[in-house]
């Protein structure tokens, strides 16, 4: 049986939630993956208002959508990063950033993210998707040589902020799904073993599936599949490209999206290199079951264009797995 398609509404949270809804359901989509941004899902009215939660699924319900996930990735990168600035006061709700003091808001960051569960729990939802942010990420190139214990102290800081936060997932029955990407504590295959072990692998704590990332790091999206097939909580369905023509580079040069000299870019799903359809089977062999939630990026490309393309893109290539082996119907029985 062919998987739910869903849109995750990130990218569109300039839109209200109805005018997503019903664009949504005119490109095909099954469903939608709320962002906790914009006017989608708000946690802390989730949480304080009667009739909030059931306001949002009045939306969902009047287009016929689902909702299998919700999404807060904003506040999750604020959870162990080092240094806090600027960047993260352009992304932050005012009540989480507060006075800029970096330590505070790492501390409200965490607290939001044990009220998403909370929130997720309520709504009805089992998985929240986000980030964790990293108070390593920025000691990458090893250099200033770096020492082992910098690094491992790394993942310990991550630990120690996160263990408190998936109490609070296991208390109210919510997964944590953290997408594998730059900047997390968890950013390729090497590293997504390191964080699922300093956490003790304990069950609250699992993937958000983007293959976009794994592909412009040369990383291979199905190799990864087959090794955490277990902790698979969700899947965004993303693309990427690597353009290396000899001088672009896989860094990215400093160069914003939609410049032509990157050495990387998103780009519409199918437009770019993810193996899709290998993808699709690897997931299928793993048994997973959950929805591909179209996240959808490309700066060069029309969104109201990408959408739909992209829903169909997913509806051709989700291959239902066969009920017996084609070599089945050589043996003939009488």
């Amino acid at each position: 049986m062919a998987r739910p398609v869903t849109l995750f509404t990130g990218q569109w949270a300039d839109l209200t939630l109805d005018s997503v809804a019903q664009k949504a359901k005119s490109f095909g989509y099954d469903g939608l993956e709320l962002a906790c941004w914009g006017d989608h899902f708000e946690v802390d009215r989730a949480l304080s208002e009667d009739g909030y939660c059931q306001s949002r699924w009045d939306i969902l319900n009047k287009y016929g959508l689902k909702c299998m996930a919700i999404s807060n990735h904003l506040v999750g990168q604020a959870v162990c990063d080092d240094p806090i600035d600027e960047r993260h006061q352009g992304i932050l709700p005012g009540r989480i950033w507060g006075d800029g003091k970096s330590e505070g808001v790492r501390e409200r960051a965490a607290e939001e993210l044990k009220n998403t569960a909370r929130a997720a729990a309520k709504f009805g939802v089992k998985v929240v998707n986000g980030f964790s942010g990293s108070k390593i990420w920025h000691v990458l190139a090893l250099f200033p040589p770096v020492p082992p214990k910098m690094i491992e102290e790394g993942y310990k800081d991550f630990a120690t902020r996160f263990n408190p936060i998936l109490d609070v997932f296991d208390q109210v029955g919510v997964k944590f799904a953290l997408e594998v990407h730059p900047s997390e504590i968890a950013f390729d295959f090497w590293s997504t073993k390191r964080a699922l072990e300093a956490v003790n692998n304990r069950p609250a704590f699992g993937i958000n599936f983007d293959p976009s990332h794994l592909y412009w790091q040369m990383v291979d999206p199905v190799e990864f599949v087959y090794e955490y097939a277990d902790r698979i909580y969700h899947m965004h369905v993303k693309e990427s490209v690597r353009v290396l023509d000899g001088r672009n580079g896989i860094l990215g040069s400093l160069l914003p999206f939609g410049d032509p000299h990157r050495g990387w870019d998103f780009v519409s799903p199918g437009r770019g290199g993810v193996p899709f359809e290998r993808v699709f089977r690897a997931l299928n062999a793993v048994g997973y079951q959950g929805p591909l939630s179209v996240e959808w990026e490309d700066n060069g490309m029309n969104r109201e264009q990408g959408a739909p393309e992209a829903a169909a893109l997913v509806r051709r290539l989700d291959l239902t797995p066969s009920g017996q082996a084609f070599e089945a119907a050589f043996t003939s029985k009488k």
